[in-house]
């Protein structure tokens, strides 16, 4: 699997939803408003996570900043001890589902905070504006051991990357686009492409058959929004 570039270096003129991202992750700060969350226990866990998740990628990066200062509320006097903590974490990524199941366990009546927990370690590992393989694959892991499935995986993961084997990116739309504006870009795409309109205008052949291919690729990402949004085609 090629590297997967984040939305806020791939997709310029996109950046506001990345930015919003970030300022709601940050406004959060994993989640000062639940008490448990305050726990040692869930610090540590969350902390050691996070670290094997920064250095899944073989390079552990210094995210101890980001980490303590903008999703955690760790007393300045614990600071020094987390970092330790995330230090030695770091050095080893093996191990970490057993972190990802505790958390799973902590947050099972807490699907909310459990999924701002996926979307604060999708951001730190966005944070060097690359999602590496071995990153991506240590996040589904993490999804699916919070009990997440694929296409909900899919769904925060979409949020933070653009890949141009996505359903969405093929049409140009968020991962938050409305139905309405699905169904009004696949019009516009379908209509722009169809190789019966190229055959018309008097394309050579190969013209109408890169059109065939393309609108291939575009049905058949249309097609697998609708499955997973539970809506059908548009009216051509």
């Amino acid at each position: 699997m090629a590297e997967q570039t984040v939305l806020d270096t791939l997709q310029r003129p996109r950046m506001g939803l990345f930015a919003r991202m970030a300022r709601r992750l940050k406004a959060y700060g994993i989640l000062r408003r639940r008490r448990w969350v305050q726990s040692t226990g869930f610090t540590s866990a969350f902390v050691v996570l996070a670290a094997k998740m920064a250095a899944a990628d073989g390079v552990a990066v210094s995210s101890e900043a980001m980490i303590f200062e903008q999703f955690l509320d760790v007393p300045p006097e614990e600071i020094a001890r987390f970092q330790s903590v995330y230090e030695q974490a770091a050095e080893d990524v093996t191990g970490y589902e057993i972190y990802a199941d505790r958390i799973g366990e902590m947050l099972k009546r807490d699907p909310e905070t459990k999924r701002r927990v996926l979307e604060c370690l999708m951001y730190i590992a966005c944070a060097d504006g690359i999602l590496h393989p071995s990153e991506d694959h240590f996040l589904k892991t993490v999804a699916a051991r919070f009990g997440y499935c694929d296409t909900e995986f899919r769904t925060i993961r979409d949020q933070f990357v653009r890949d141009p084997d996505s359903p969405y990116a093929i049409l140009d739309l968020m991962p938050d686009a409305t139905e309405k504006e699905i169904k009004a870009r696949y019009r516009k795409l379908v209509h722009e492409t169809h190789p019966d309109r190229m055959m018309a205008q008097g394309a050579p052949p190969g013209v109408v058959k890169t059109a065939t291919s393309k609108l291939a690729h575009i049905n058949a990402a249309y097609e697998d929004i609708a499955r997973e949004r539970g809506f059908g085609g548009p009216r051509l």
